[in-house]
């Protein structure tokens, strides 16, 4: 029976670094040290102006071609997950199919999606290479967030960074034991909470005016608008505090394994509080958690690729990841890859 596996990952990231020290110089009362032991962010990639997501992750699948020498005709299928397409149409995916030179008797199409965008996106490629409609998956995961925070809002602008990954999975004939799967999964939606990690303008709900553009202020000091990015920080912890151990659970019972068959978990990357306080409550040992993101930031959707390229092997050149996705939607999914 063909399987799906995670073949190989790239990632991109823009030029533009913004320090700690930066940020201090913006909002003196946190100093650089402060942010750090905050966040556990030292710095993030901030895209340029006119630089998209599309750029970003066209980067990263050209890093993937010529690091792991694929052959772009091979591709039958592409997948870009973002919450900052080029477009609201065409879909950003067409734009990359031509961009990157990709065969034109392939699928393409945009999936929006944040924080658990990426356990999504191997969902569908494992399913369209199991059922048999493609052999090799392009996915990719891009997002520009910073484009999307006021510049005096702290609360995000200290966490939030610009990237992108590019993941090749591609059908595996060769091992019917299923030490290469990737599954089973798990998903979660509650949208009550689409308000506590919002942009409320600029779709077809609410038109962006000069009301939405006035600026307005928090109790914290944080400035914005409702044109900007808001996060309710407190209600999205308390809902990964809810939302991600009970999914670990159930991942585990599913997958009819415990923590002690896992080589490493790899949580979506909000920031350092976050994962260590989910790292405690899910009784994970530190040795197996993995913490990659203090010169890049949340990256959104690409959080887990990233994290996953720092993975070491063990001795046979295998290891099993758990990785859970959690955050904008609300929305949160898991699942468990052998790669």
């Amino acid at each position: 029976m063909t399987k799906a596996r995670v073949a190989a990952i790239a990632t991109h990231f823009p030029e533009e670094v913004i320090s700690n020290e930066d940020l201090a110089a913006v909002f003196p009362e946190w100093t650089a040290e402060k942010i750090l032991a905050k966040t556990g962010i030292a710095e993030r990639r901030i895209s340029a102006e006119g630089e998209t997501a599309s750029d970003l992750a066209a980067a990263a699948a050209e890093k993937l071609f010529d690091a792991h020498d694929i052959d772009r005709a091979s591709i039958d299928f592409l997948l870009l997950c973002t919450q900052s397409p080029d477009f609201i149409l065409p879909t950003t995916a067409c734009v990359l199919q031509e961009r990157l030179g990709l065969r034109q008797d392939i699928g393409a199409l945009d999936f929006n999606l944040g924080c658990s965008g990426f356990v999504y996106g191997l969902s569908l490629a494992k399913g369209l290479i199991e059922a048999g409609n493609a052999r090799r998956v392009l996915l990719l995961t891009a997002d520009t967030y910073t484009k999307l925070i006021h510049p005096k809002d702290k609360s995000v602008r200290t966490i939030f960074g610009d990237g992108a990954a590019a993941t090749l999975i591609e059908a595996d004939d060769r091992d019917a034991s299923g030490a290469n799967a990737i599954g089973p999964f798990i998903f979660g939606t509650n949208g009550k909470g689409a308000k506590d990690l919002i942009v409320k303008t600029g779709g077809a709900r609410t038109e962006r005016s000069e009301a939405s553009a006035a600026e307005y202020s928090d109790e914290s000091g944080n400035t914005r608008t409702d044109d900007h990015l808001f996060m309710d920080g407190g209600a999205v912890m308390a809902f990964t505090l809810r939302a991600v151990p009970d999914a670990v659970r159930r991942l585990l019972e599913k997958a009819g394994l415990t923590m002690d068959d896992i080589d490493h978990v790899v949580f979506h990357q909000a920031n350092t509080f976050i994962l260590e306080t989910l790292r405690k409550k899910c009784q994970i040992p530190a040795e197996k958690f993995v913490v990659h993101m203090s010169h890049y930031g949340n990256t959104v959707s690409s959080t887990i690729p990233i994290a996953l390229t720092s993975l070491p092997r063990r001795a046979d050149g295998r290891r099993r990841v758990m990785v859970v996705g959690f955050g904008v939607g609300l929305s949160w999914a898991g699942t468990i890859i052998d790669f």
